[in-house]
């Protein structure tokens, strides 16, 4: 798997959530990105590189469920992950719309990203589009 399927981006607008999950992530192999906002990512051009999501469901400015609509309207087919302080039947049914590859409520164990992570990256080197929609702890 080349280095840019690896690539996991993160959003989330809370700072230590940002650093723990991509100190979690870079221990796991992982090559990741941080951004504290849906805006922020998508001027880096980061979208484009990503071999997978992990997006907060409320940012400020565009949302979590927003960010990837627009993605997949402009043609990313980058598999997603959603997580969330703020776990609501209505989320969850967004993220299941959304194809995500998982909805992980927060506070998460970190296998669970870990594997969720390697699920999406798995689908992105595959080609196909997600299909997958895991909710909560347990499932993953």
């Amino acid at each position: 798997m080349s280095t840019e399927r690896k690539s996991v981006v993160v959003v989330d607008d809370d700072a230590s959530i940002n650093r723990a999950l991509k100190r979690l992530l870079l221990a796991a192999g992982f090559n990741t990105e941080t951004f504290s906002s849906a805006e922020d990512m998508l001027e880096s051009g980061a979208a484009e590189r990503a071999g997978c999501l992990v997006l907060d469901v409320r940012l400020p400015g565009i949302s979590g469920f927003e960010l990837s609509r627009k993605l997949s309207d402009a043609g990313t087919q980058t598999p997603v992950i959603f997580m969330t302080s703020h776990d609501e039947g209505e989320a969850r049914q967004q993220a299941e719309k959304a194809l995500a590859v998982a909805y992980l409520p927060k506070p998460f164990p970190g296998m669970s990203l870990v594997t969720a992570v390697t699920e999406a990256l798995a689908i992105r080197h595959k080609g196909e589009p997600s299909t997958a929609y895991r909710a909560g702890r347990d499932a993953l």
